[in-house]
This record gives C-alpha cells, structure tokens and sequence, in this order.
C-alpha cells in the first residue's frame, strides 16, 4: 500500500537528513519509515515527524522503498512532499 503512495507522490525527498530539512521547512504530508532500518537513524525523524503532526506509515523493507522510489540503494525514510 505505501510503497504504491511512494510511487504515485507527484514528489518524494529521500533520506533521512533530507526528510528531517524538508520536515523543519513544512514541506511534508508523509513520512514513510522502512521497519528493517537501523533505530538510531530512523527515530529522530519519526519524532520529528510526529512532533509536527505529520502522519508516520511504516513499510517492510528499505530495498522495496528505494525500488519504490526509482533508486538502486534501500531507502530507510521517504517523506511525501506537499503539493
């Protein structure tokens, strides 16, 4: 379901540094986590994300999320920007 949303987002920030600016400058309805990426990478976003009321979705695997997002690598955070 959510790696359908990644595919279908008109734009898509990808990373966790990149998410966490996006986050800072209002630009993200969405934040999907991959569930098999490391914590300490991943949790300052999600509690970034839910500090600014943003919806956080969780997916299986990074490999999937980056395949999702038309990458080669695994993605361990993808932020669905607002239109």
């Amino acid at each position: 379901m959510s790696y359908e949303k990644v595919k279908q987002a008109s734009k898509t920030i990808i990373g966790t540094k990149q998410a966490v600016k996006a986050i800072k400058a209002g630009r993200v309805k969405e934040l999907i986590v991959a569930q098999d990426a490391e914590e300490r990478i991943t949790e300052p976003v999600i509690a970034l994300a839910k500090e600014n009321g943003i919806p956080v979705d969780f997916v299986e695997s990074r490999k999937e999320l980056g395949k999702a997002c038309g990458i080669q690598v695994g993605a361990a955070v993808v932020a669905i920007a607002a239109e």
